[in-house]
């Protein structure tokens, strides 16, 4: 049986919406060579990072993704003078667990594994990056993604993630919404959808 997930309060649900989309493609600077080159200059990251996975391994779900693109923050983070990856603060570590399990038991089974291109923002870059301050990625339940098979089009990402989100989105308690391309949003805070202008009326779900 699955775990079922406590809903948020639908007036607060606005509030986590993103205002802007972000590029599709990998922002300069985030590349897996970057993150190993920011590791090094720090070895505090070095332990935070290692904190992050362990926890991640606890709760079974350190494989989804790997743990390098969980800390990539924005692909606005260059625009923004922000960090290109940050752990995101360890009180925040569970919010971003129901979010894996959701991708690994509803969204890779049908579409393939998936890459982060972007998770937990703080403050000052979520609100530089067009965020709410209440932004799902600020508290660490959002994730934006993109299927890692480049032969996965528009229309068969749209078809199979929203058929995931009608089956089992509410037990996960999952946010859907979808940028321009392959690119999409989801998180645990909150059962909704939304198209590209952050509203509901406009996903893409709607008509399929």
């Amino acid at each position: 049986m699955r775990k079922i997930f406590p809903f948020v309060a639908i007036a607060a649900l606005v509030a986590f919406i993103p205002r802007s989309a972000e590029p599709q493609t990998i922002a300069p600077g985030q590349t897996r060579a970057d993150y190993y080159a920011w590791l090094a200059k720090n070895p505090g990251d070095r332990d935070n990072v290692r904190a992050f996975r362990d926890f991640l391994m606890q709760r079974d779900v350190e494989d989804v993704v790997p743990t390098w693109q969980l800390v990539r923050t924005s692909s606005s983070w260059h625009q923004c003078s922000a960090e290109r990856f940050e752990v995101a603060p360890m009180q925040q570590w569970d919010n971003i667990v129901a979010t894996l399990a959701f991708v690994e038991r509803e969204v890779e089974p049908a579409i393939g594994e998936v890459e982060a291109l972007s998770a937990y923002r703080n403050e000052g870059l979520n609100s530089c990056s067009g965020g709410r301050p209440a932004s799902a990625h600020r508290m660490f339940f959002a994730m934006d993604l993109k299927p890692a098979d480049e032969n996965v089009d528009r229309d068969e990402l749209v078809r199979e993630l929203c058929a995931a989100h009608r089956e089992a989105g509410r037990d996960y308690s999952t946010g859907l919404g979808f940028y321009s391309g392959v690119r999409f949003h989801l998180d645990s805070s909150g059962y909704r959808k939304w198209g590209p202008n952050g509203r509901g009326a406009t996903s893409p779900c709607n008509r399929v």
